[in-house]
């Protein structure tokens, strides 16, 4: 295979900021591309830290990094695109600034777009529920745990009202939902010596609509986290799917009804708009479908990686584990092309999954071990201090983790 003219450069355009599409920044040698980055948010986010925000464990900027430090030479524009006609070559986008459009055109094509939060067309959640996906929705998360205990705290608050107030549900059993959980609990650690009378009357209650929590984990895991939560008196309701959600209420398909203060949803994902729309092959749930080198099936100069992907011949795990080695290997792909190199499969194996439980203590499904307590509490740590992606994000997280454990998590609102 021929390499690329230096004068001729290829036209690549990525859709997304997240870990897919910033580990495909970092590793794409933009003297041989032209780049060019359309995002909604001018960051990359490091999710796995964002429940950490919601109650203070770890600060919002600490977890942050701008996309244009990803790498010299790239284009960003802040947008989001509304379509794409992948015959055409040809993408509309908008800003979200001023709704202003305008229009891109690419020799090649990386979606990363991610998922959205999948509400399974239940009414009231996309009006009633806070998600988490973004720092936006742990502010706003942030902001309501402490205005429940604030307004909970009112001289005279009717009693009933106050009870709703206290009562936070969350609804969904997997990593995110369950690290929430956990967080939150630690918050009210904290949180006791400012609002005594308060916290001894906050119920946390998670639900999940099947018969397990954390699925994708070993049955151990699954039972050392229901006991460590049924041990905190966090509430754990399997077989609850919900029906409706109101403001102030989830109701359940049986019909009972949770008056509530804080409803937090955190279900899984769904394709996005973009995804749903586009004139590409999709798999059965609607994710676009690639090959074994991320290729959309259909048309070889589309890419697809992270949550927008889902590869035809297996299933992978939609972690962040997952798009961060798809973005690399992408990375890979295009420059060893441009050498004239072989081409090579992408090809996964999971190096294991962590989840955080509470009480300074976490799970780890490890290749040929599991790890419970305190142990893996020091091992899912140590892993994500060492998986943020700068020197900067190291050392903030580090110093939040620091001043958290002298100090306690700031209950300030603001």
């Amino acid at each position: 295979m021929a390499e690329f003219k230096t004068n001729a450069r290829p036209h690549v355009v990525v859709l997304g900021s997240g870990f897919a599409a910033f580990r495909f920044l970092r590793g794409i040698d933009t003297d041989t591309y032209r780049v060019t980055v359309v995002s909604p948010r001018n960051h990359f986010l490091f999710t796995p830290l964002l429940t950490g925000t919601t109650v203070g464990t770890v600060e919002f900027r600490s977890i942050i990094e701008p996309i244009r430090g990803a790498k010299k030479d790239i284009d960003f524009y802040l947008g989001t695109c509304l379509s794409m006609d992948a015959d055409r070559k040809h993408l509309v986008c908008e800003t979200p600034l001023d709704r202003k459009e305008f229009t891109l055109g690419y020799d090649r094509l990386v979606i990363a777009v991610g998922g959205r939060n999948n509400t399974f067309g239940i009414p009231g959640v996309e009006e009633h529920t806070h998600f988490l996906k973004e720092l936006a929705h742990a502010r706003s998360i942030r902001q309501q745990v402490l205005g429940c205990l604030e307004r909970a705290a009112v001289p005279g608050a009717d009693p009933e009202e106050r009870a709703r107030l206290l009562r936070w549900v969350v609804v969904g059993g997997g990593p995110t939902g369950i690290e929430f959980a956990a967080e939150l609990h630690d918050f009210l650690n904290d949180a006791a010596k400012w609002y005594p009378g308060e916290v001894s009357d906050v119920r946390i209650t998670l639900l999940e609509a099947t018969d397990e929590i954390l699925p994708s984990f070993d049955q151990r895991l699954q039972t050392y986290a229901l006991k460590r939560f049924d041990r905190e008196g966090i509430e754990v309701r399997t077989h609850s799917p919900a029906k409706q959600v109101d403001a102030n209420r989830v109701t359940l398909e049986s019909g009972e009804e949770l008056h509530c203060g804080l409803i937090v949803w955190s279900t899984g994902i769904a394709p996005r708009p973009l995804i749903q729309d586009a004139n590409l092959t999709k798999s059965d749930k609607g994710m676009l479908l690639t090959n074994d080198h991320c290729q959309a099936v259909d048309h070889p100069d589309v890419f697809a990686l992270g949550d927008t992907a889902q590869h035809q011949d297996r299933a992978l795990p939609a972690t962040a584990q997952v798009a961060q080695r798809e973005g690399k290997y992408l990375a890979d792909r295009f420059n060893r092309e441009a050498k004239g190199k072989e081409l090579k499969p992408f090809q996964f194996k999971s190096q294991g999954m962590l989840a955080y439980v509470g009480g300074r203590r976490a799970i780890a499904e490890l290749p040929g071990a599991d790890v419970t307590g305190r142990k893996a509490w020091v091992f899912w740590r140590s892993v994500y201090l060492t998986k943020l992606v700068s020197v900067k994000n190291k050392l903030l997280v580090a110093v939040d983790w620091f001043v958290t454990a002298l100090f306690g998590r700031d209950i300030s609102r603001f």
